[in-house]
């Protein structure tokens, strides 16, 4: 007997899978509870791995632009000694999502339709708008990255490549996996999610291959990890803020469910969920950030060099570690940082579109949508007007907290969950996790707020 009562108006699941695959939809689960009923967890991991996908999609967003700057900038400038940032935020963020995991697979209603019937409709219409004014402005650093890592990859070719060109590269090919997502199947969407997770191993390896030429002083990498080393300077603070706001943005707490919804994942899929998120988000997450800040650590710490952006610290690697390892394997992992996160921005905009103005995403409505992210091809030859990006920090920083809080009440509103609402000790450590995350997030937000005024 359903624990959860249907006789609402919510908006569930998107046809646009499950009108056209669920003979497939059908296969998939009757194997899930095969899997699942397997008494042992690595014989249900090993088969978990090839059904895993939207903690990918989140990886491919949340590795960007903005963690590859926290990382260099850490490992510039504080060594081994921050290393500890990036997985502690991840790790809460990971807890948020498997909660709103839950929600969506014992519900399968579409959280934008949520917020808006079972919380109230103006917090629905500031969630879109912050997360759509996100997707677009955070574009601006991937296409402005993204050139220059491109361009510095061929001048060591001694080619000469224009900015324009490049920036056409990414835009088309961005587009074109972009828009394989919205052709209307579940195999179109595990295409798309397979092209992300080769794309985040390549990453993880470019900079895997950086650490091993460099080397790594374990000693000083467990104090990294463990020490919670907290800095005291000003510059310091901002780092560590940057860490913690790269690692989960508040248009990830839009995207995660709804890649779920797009895969047709249902109550079967709960033990695959809390799998995907470990393997798929915090992993890479973890891997690529540390990596990099090893690196940096490695090199440009232990020889008091400053860098200013990605771009600078492949060419102070290039001497240390050779030109192959330093320039170009270095620069090839950014730019498939930059490259993933370009094209999980435009699919952002194509959900939140069409969930505001109730179409299908799917055909050429949602291209369209999709394209509008692309705005921020003009950081590919201009800078950010300096009030947009404070302007969309400055609402993000107050929607990420209050996101947080909308799916913290939803997680315990029984008349949302039903009896699927967790009670007890569980319940209790579930709620505590949670709202230490809330916590995090909102010290996060007051600390940057009083920084910018003082």
């Amino acid at each position: 007997m359903s624990t959860i009562s249907h006789s609402d108006d919510l908006r569930r699941g998107l046809p646009m899978v499950e009108a056209r695959d669920p003979e497939a939809l059908e296969r998939e689960r009757r194997v899930l509870r095969e899997i699942n009923a397997r008494p042992h967890f690595w014989q249900r991991w090993k088969s978990y791995w090839g059904l895993s996908g939207p903690g990918w999609v989140q990886s491919a967003l949340t590795l960007g632009a903005g963690s590859a700057g926290s990382a260099i900038f850490a490992g510039a400038v504080y060594g081994y000694k921050l290393l500890w940032v990036q997985p502690v935020a991840m790790f809460l963020g990971v807890m948020m999502f498997a909660a709103i995991g839950h929600q969506l697979l014992v519900t399968r209603a579409r959280p934008y339709d949520v917020f808006w019937k079972k919380l109230h409709p103006s917090l629905a219409l500031l969630w879109g708008f912050n997360v759509l004014l996100a997707s677009i402005v955070w574009q601006f650093p991937q296409y402005s990255l993204g050139t220059a890592v491109f361009k510095d990859i061929f001048d060591v070719f001694g080619i000469n490549m224009p900015k324009g060109l490049i920036a056409l590269v990414l835009l088309v090919f961005g587009t074109t996996v972009c828009w394989g997502y919205g052709r209307g199947s579940r195999k179109a969407v595990r295409v798309f999610e397979r092209i992300l997770k080769y794309l985040l191993l390549l990453m993880v390896l470019s900079f895997l291959l950086v650490v091993i030429k460099t080397g790594v002083d374990w000693i000083e990498t467990l104090k990294g990890y463990f020490s919670f080393h907290i800095p005291r300077s000003r510059e310091g603070i901002t780092i560590v803020l940057g860490q913690l706001g790269a690692a989960v943005g508040v248009n990830m707490t839009f995207l995660y469910p709804y890649t779920m919804l797009a895969r047709g994942w249902g109550k079967e899929h709960r033990r695959l969920k809390n799998f995907d998120l470990g393997t798929s988000m915090f992993l890479p997450f973890v891997l690529s950030t540390s990596f990099v800040t090893i690196a940096c650590a490695n090199t440009l710490y232990a020889r008091g060099i400053k860098v200013q952006d990605a771009v600078d610290a492949a060419h102070a690697l290039e001497p240390l570690v050779g030109l192959t390892f330093g320039r170009l394997i270095f620069s090839f992992g950014i730019l498939s940082m930059c490259f993933t996160t370009l094209v999980i921005e435009m699919l952002i905009c194509g959900f939140v579109l069409s969930e505001m103005f109730s179409f299908e995403p799917r055909g050429w409505a949602y291209r369209a949508s999709t394209m509008l992210a692309n705005i921020g091809i003009l950081g590919a030859f201009y800078k950010m007007p300096l009030w947009l990006p404070v302007m969309t920090s400055s609402f993000n920083l107050l929607m990420m907290p209050a996101a947080y809080i909308c799916f913290f009440i939803l997680q315990n509103k029984k008349s949302y969950l039903g009896q699927e609402v967790n009670r007890g000790i569980k319940g209790t450590v579930w709620n505590i996790i949670l709202v230490v995350a809330i916590l995090v997030v909102a010290a996060g937000a007051v600390i940057k707020v009083l920084s910018a005024l003082g």
